[in-house]
């Protein structure tokens, strides 16, 4: 086990990476019971995923 306790004196370094060096990031969403990347669908199924709607559901307020 490395102790730690020693090593306060440490900075986090910023990484900084080129637009070379990034790679897309892969997108998974659940159908029909199962998990499968957006990138493996056909073009109706990915127009289908774009188009959906995303919302909040905030906390009900409750008669005192």
């Amino acid at each position: 086990m490395t102790d730690l306790s020693q090593q306060t004196n440490l900075k986090p370094q910023e990484i900084v990476l080129s637009d070379e060096e990034r790679q897309p990031c892969e997108i998974w969403t659940r159908v029909m019971g199962y998990h499968r990347p957006v990138a493996s669908f056909n073009i109706g199924k990915k127009g289908e995923f774009y188009e959906r709607c995303y919302f909040e559901e905030t906390k009900a307020e409750l008669a005192a």
